[in-house]
Formats: C-alpha cells, sequence, structure tokens
C-alpha cells in the first residue's frame, strides 16, 4: 500500500529540516545562506508589487516570506503559486536565447518553493520547483519536476544524519560480488579508484579511504540543490537531489536522480534526450546523449556516454567515449573507446587507451561458477571483432586480440603482441611485436591521437600516453627473459636436456637469428588448458625490442635536455650512475615506480597524507618528479639489457647513431603499413578508379600523420648531430 500523508498546506515550504537536526540557534535555513552567499541585498515586497502580483494569477501562503532584489519587476511574474520563503533576484523586460530557444525572462506558470532565483532567470512552466537556488540568466522551461530533499547527497557515497548504512551508496568496480566496492565522490580521480580497489585486504589503508570520504563532506541536513549561472534546462521530467555547475545545457531527459554535475564555462556538459542518470557524478566537459543509462557511475571530465549507453557500477576515466553497448562493474582509465552495440564488458580493470570491437565479449560470469572473475588488461587493450574472454584473465599492454571464442582462462605477458586462437591446430598462437612489425600506423597515430585529445582542463595526474613508457618497456624486458627461456627450450628440444636454457636462448636471440627462425617455440603457463601456445616471430621482435629500449633512453635524454638545456655530459652522466629499473605501476593512467606507490601508502596509512585533497598534491608532486624517473629508468633499462654499468661519451655516441636507425625504421613502417591500405586490390574495388579512391580516402602523400612522422625524423636526426658536436663525442 502506497504510505500518502496529509499535512496542513501551511506547512508546505517550511519545516525543510526537522528540528531534531538542526544546530542550536540555527534555523532551516542556514545552510541555504551559506549556499547562496550575499551577492543579492533582498528586500520585502511592497503593497503596490503585491498587488501587481495577485493580479497576474500570481499566491503565496504568506506574501511577507517572498524577498526580491530592488530591480524586481512584478510584471514579470505571472500564473505562479509560492511556498515558502521565496527569494528572487532582479528581472529586466529582455528575453534570453539559447540554440533558438526564446524565452521572456521572468517566472511564468510555475510552482514554486522555498527557493532563491539569481538576475535575470526565466523559469516556464516547472509543474514542482522545491528547494534549489538558481544562479543568474538560467533558463528553466517545461520541467515536471525538480525538487531537493532535506538528505540529498549528489551522488555522494556518503549517509546524512538519522540515516541508516544500508542507503549508503557504493560503487562495485572490477569485480561483480561487491569485494572491491568503493564509496564514490565528487572529485574522484582515477588513481583513487584503482588504489581503493586494489589493497583489499589492508584494513588500514581500506579504513583511510573510507575516512577520507567521510571527511570530504558533512553529514548535515538541508543542503539545497543548486543551478549554476547560464544553466539551460528544458524538457526534462524529473531532476531530484541533483546539484549542476554554471553553463550546463540538459535537454530532454527523462530522470536525473542523486546526481552531481560538473560543468564550467571552459568545460561545459551536456546531457541529452531521453536519458536516465541514477547515484553518479558527472565530470566537467562530459557528454551524455540519445537514451543513455548511468546508475551508479561515475564519468571522469570530457568522457561520453551515447546511443542507448548503460553504464552501470563503473568508473569511466576521462576522455573516454562509450556508445550503444553494455559495460558493468568495470574501472577503466583514460582514453577508452567503445561505440557498437553489441559489445560487452563487465567486471574488469582496464587502463586506458583501450577500444573494444564489435561483438566483443570481455569477462562474462556465465561461464564461471560465481560471478567473482575479473579480467586485467593494460594499457593499449584491443579485442577485435567477436572476441569472448573467460574470467580471470590478464594481459600485458598494447594486446591486440584476433577474432575467436577464447574458452580458457588467459596471462599474456607478451606486449605489442597479436593473439590468436587457432583452432584448426588446437593451439593458441602470440605474434611478438605485432604492433611494431605490422601495424606501426596505429600505434603511433593513437598515442599522438589520445595526446592531442586530452581536453582535460584539471591535469593533476600526469597521464601517460607514449606506448615506450615505464610500464610497457619493463613488460618488454620481461617478455624477453621468456623468450630466451623460450628459445632455449626449442633449441634443447631434441637434443639432450639443457642446464641453462635461459642462456642459451639468449646466445641464440643475440648472435644466430637465423637458426631461432627455424625453431618451433612454445611459451608456459599462458592459458589454462592443456593446448600448446606457440609464439611467433621470435627471432624478429627480440632485437627491435632491444633497439626500442635504446631509442627510449635517447627520446627520453633529448626530452629532459629540452627541459633543462644547460645540462653537460658530466650531469648527463651523473643522473645515469644512479639509473635504475624496477617495477612500475600504472595508477590511474599515472605512471609511478612501485617503491613511489609504496611510499605513497605508506603515508596514508600513518596519517601524513589525511585527505583525497592531499593524496591529489601528491599526485601532482609525483608527475612533476616524472620526467627525472622516467629518464632514469630509461637509462637503467637500456644499460641493463646491453649488460653495461658504464655510460661513456663513446656509449652515449653509440646509443644515438642506433636510435636514428630504429627512428628511421618506425617512420618507413609507419608509411608502410599504411601504404598497404592504399596497394590492396579489395580496398581498391569499391572505387571507378584511384583519382576517386583518393578523393573519398585522401591520397596517402597528404596523409597529415605520416608528413608530422616525416618532419620529426628529419628534426630527430638535426637533434643528435647537432648533440654529437657540442658535447664532442
Amino acid at each position: 500500500m502506497n504510505l500518502i500523508q496529509k499535512k496542513p498546506l501551511k506547512e508546505l515550504g517550511y519545516n525543510f529540516v526537522a528540528a531534531s537536526y538542526l544546530p542550536d540557534g540555527k534555523d532551516e535555513y542556514y545552510l541555504r545562506n551559506k549556499q547562496s552567499g550575499n551577492e543579492i541585498v533582498y528586500r520585502q515586497l511592497s503593497a503596490m508589487e503585491i498587488e501587481t502580483l495577485v493580479r497576474n494569477d500570481n499566491t503565496s501562503d504568506d506574501w511577507n516570506n517572498i524577498f526580491v532584489a530592488d530591480a524586481f519587476n512584478p510584471q514579470l511574474v505571472k500564473h505562479c503559486h509560492f511556498f515558502g520563503m521565496v527569494r528572487i533576484g532582479k528581472l529586466e523586460p529582455y528575453y534570453l536565447e539559447f540554440h533558438n530557444l526564446r524565452q521572456p525572462v521572468g517566472l511564468y506558470n510555475s510552482t514554486i518553493s522555498s527557493c532563491d532565483f539569481g538576475d535575470n532567470v526565466v523559469v516556464h512552466n516547472v509543474h514542482f520547483l522545491s528547494h534549489y537556488i538558481i544562479g543568474n540568466e538560467v533558463m528553466i522551461c517545461n520541467v515536471n519536476e525538480m525538487a531537493t530533499t532535506d538528505h540529498a547527497k549528489f551522488g555522494n557515497g556518503i549517509v546524512k544524519e538519522g540515516e541508516p548504512e544500508n542507503v549508503r551508496i557504493w560503487l562495485e568496480l572490477c569485480n561483480e560480488n561487491g569485494g572491491r566496492s568503493v564509496m564514490p565522490f565528487d572529485g574522484m580521480l582515477p588513481g583513487d579508484a584503482w588504489l581503493w580497489t586494489r589493497n583489499r585486504d589492508d584494513e588500514t589503508l581500506q579504513s583511510k579511504f573510507k575516512a577520507f570520504t567521510e571527511k570530504q563532506f558533512d553529514k548535515k541536513r538541508g543542503y539545497y540543490g543548486m543551478v549554476g549561472d547560464r544553466c539551460v534546462i528544458k524538457n526534462v521530467k524529473i531532476i531530484k537531489d541533483v546539484t549542476i555547475g554554471t553553463d550546463a545545457y540538459l535537454k530532454g531527459a527523462n530522470k536525473i536522480k542523486n546526481v552531481t554535475i560538473n560543468s564550467s564555462a571552459d568545460a561545459t556538459t551536456q546531457i541529452g534526450e531521453g536519458c536516465e542518470l541514477v547515484n553518479g557524478v558527472v565530470g566537467y566537459g562530459c557528454r551524455v546523449f540519445y537514451g543513455v543509462k548511468a546508475v551508479r557511475f561515475i564519468m571522469a571530465s570530457h568522457s561520453q556516454l551515447k546511443y542507448g549507453a548503460r553504464l552501470i557500477n563503473s568508473y569511466l576515466g576521462n576522455n573516454s567515449t562509450i556508445s550503444c553497448c553494455e559495460v558493468l562493474n568495470s574501472l577503466i582509465f583514460p582514453a577508452h573507446e567503445q561505440h557498437h552495440n553489441n559489445s560487452f564488458l563487465c567486471a574488469a580493470l582496464i587502463m586506458g587507451q583501450s577500444n573494444m570491437a564489435a561483438g566483443a565479449t570481455i569477462g562474462s560470469n556465465h561461464n564461471s561458477r560465481g560471478a567473482d572473475g575479473e579480467i586485467i588488461a593494460g594499457r593499449g587493450f584491443w579485442p577485435g571483432l567477436c572476441v569472448s574472454l573467460k574470467h580471470n584473465s590478464r594481459f600485458a599492454s598494447f594486446t591486440l586480440i584476433a577474432k575467436g571464442n577464447y574458452m580458457s582462462e588467459m596471462d599474456i605477458p607478451f606486449p605489442f603482441s597479436l593473439i590468436l586462437n587457432d583452432e584448426q591446430h588446437n593451439s593458441l598462437k602470440i605474434m611478438t611485436g605485432y604492433w611494431f612489425l605490422h601495424n606501426m600506423y596505429a600505434l603511433a597515430r593513437n598515442s599522438w591521437k589520445h595526446m592531442d585529445r586530452d581536453k582535460r582542463t584539471d591535469k593533476t595526474q600526469l597521464i601517460e600516453y607514449d606506448y615506450l613508457a615505464p610500464d610497457s618497456v619493463e613488460e618488454m624486458i620481461h617478455a624477453m627473459e621468456l623468450m630466451e627461456v623460450a628459445v632455449g627450450k626449442a633449441w634443447y628440444a631434441d637434443k639432450e636436456t639443457g642446464s641453462d636454457y635461459r642462456q642459451k636462448g639468449r646466445d641464440l636471440l643475440l648472435n644466430n637469428i637465423e637458426e631461432v627462425s627455424h625453431l618451433k617455440i612454445y611459451a608456459e603457463k599462458v592459458e589454462n588448458s592443456s593446448r600448446k601456445t606457440e609464439l611467433l616471430k621470435v627471432h624478429r621482435s627480440y632485437p627491435l625490442f632491444r633497439e626500442l629500449i635504446n631509442l627510449y633512453a635517447v627520446r627520453n635524454i633529448f626530452s629532459y635536455l629540452k627541459t633543462h638545456p644547460d645540462t653537460s655530459f658530466a650531469s648527463l652522466q651523473t643522473i645515469a650512475n644512479t639509473a635504475e629499473r624496477g617495477p612500475w605501476c600504472n595508477v590511474g593512467g599515472q605512471l609511478m615506480k612501485s617503491s613511489t606507490l609504496q611510499l605513497l601508502k605508506d603515508n596514508i596509512r600513518s596519517g601524513k597524507i589525511n585527505s583525497w585533497d592531499q593524496l591529489h598534491e601528491n599526485y601532482r608532486q609525483i608527475g612533476e618528479q616524472y620526467p627525472v624517473d622516467k629518464l632514469q629508468h630509461a637509462i637503467g633499462a637500456v644499460l641493463f639489457i646491453q649488460e653495461r654499468k658504464d655510460f661513456t661519451p663513446a656509449y652515449l655516441k653509440e646509443s644515438l647513431l642506433s636510435s636514428v636507425a630504429t627512428q628511421e625504421l618506425i617512420t618507413d613502417n609507419i608509411y608502410r603499413s599504411r601504404e598497404k591500405d592504399y596497394q590492396n586490390p579489395f580496398r581498391k574495388m569499391t572505387y571507378e578508379n584511384s583519382a576517386e579512391m583518393d578523393v573519398v580516402t585522401g591520397k596517402l602523400e597528404s596523409n597529415s600523420f605520416i608528413q608530422q612522422t616525416i618532419a620529426d625524423l628529419k628534426s630527430y636526426k638535426e637533434s643528435v648531430s647537432a648533440l654529437i658536436n657540442e658535447w664532442h663525442l
């Protein structure tokens, strides 16, 4: 039975906060006054103004509770019903226009309960507007219900005074069983979500994160919903317990409840037709259009949901786009793309720069005994058409998965590889170094694209987009060690058992690539099945990895010299003498040394970091230190793979010249991988002639990215020559 209560009409608009929750000496408006500020000086209505309002078919339970600015014009308020204390800024005889919506300034045909209005607002046909603070030049038209409750939390995972714990909103990230749940809050960065979902056995750390969130917001009842200056809200059915920043545009949404919508003049947020958003936070500069359903969610800044997408119990990182598909219980780092109606992502940690193809089913728990599986994928994860993966699985950075139904769990430690399910021969194949060998254009362009499209106005976390970075290079070094062992075992396969597979494999890979090319090489502990996993093109990827790590080191030397132009070889040598490599972590798209991460967690446990703001400040400081940390890692990595301990002028010159050859190879591979699209007769057959193809697809020679890489190569060669001459190498 619906519990419908009857209360005296005179109480409508009053007693917003129960007396038991009011501090001593405070009335129900004390938080409202704090939120409103004192920018507008209000006064009571004059008798003439009251007469005009009544004549214009307006009513109030008590005209003494209507306060207005000096420039208030009562002629611009018609057919409205007021309850409780209402404060109205100046109303002048203008009309406001936005995207061809033109409406006169004023309040018309609306029921308004206990609200504050800024200057020159437009309120038309709002059936019920309750407990909101509306900014200047705001347009609100054709809204069924727009109300705030006394216990509004605006999407944050907190509880108010007198509420039971079970009303708290949790985001069940990375796992459907809720074992990695976090409390959402406005301002949560990808790194915050990642730190909280990890370390679940660390009770001290977990309690600190909860305390940070509780401290971020007070538990007092009585906060009003806010609508910032210049917002436009039209044709929306229900807005409840929602706070909205400036310059937001909401049109045609069905329901928005318990949500914070961040927006500003330089990062406007838009929410469009048919959308339903419940229990979440929308970041600055976001776009939500066309039938989207989002429940228990966070959208980081400049992310997009479109075309019926469903985002549930998930965190969507910055500069990401999800269209059409369904994403559940996932933590997604920045720069994620998922555009197809029939793709599905569930219970996954996706570490950014990722792309989901049509038909991809990533992590359905229907093929396990319980809904507790997880998938972890490093940067650049790209499952291809109709890929089906099983929990639990883990993938190194920049893994491309070919079409297929992968029936077993996988642990792929080889970055930049192509995974193939060879059903004909009942084997799993891994083409190592695929991106460098066959699709360099896409790899390089994607890194450039993500950096170019990073629209964040707040770059608290320094996001790494380069495919050659500490995380991927560490994975390359680990993969090289696995290749050495696998090659050694392959060579000994028809001989007596060897005592040192890795050393033998390393000798072959460094000195006898031709022999390696004829071996059948298998990896172990990659798939949870009895079938074999074959490694392809190891003889090509292994030496290429070595060359790329050298290029990674030289690139970082040049990056350092660009910001420290007075650096001498001696000072660089000092840095090199302390250089060391080691494990790195991807903390929400920001890379940091494992030792740095450990120190960060220690400082949280000890209370040295005792708020999210302080943690975010630490992110900034770590980001400032990142170029030096990255340089030391790069030099340490190249010295490690080449088994050197000294960093001499002769060695630097050798590395510089070698890097030029590698950069030439990359530039050539970028051109060749794109050139194949123009030479493929099957791609040409839909065009009448080459001229038409050039018009439709653009000429290869006119490709701006290719031209840029050619120019960059020329500049790189000049920089190498200049450094060799300057330092007399």
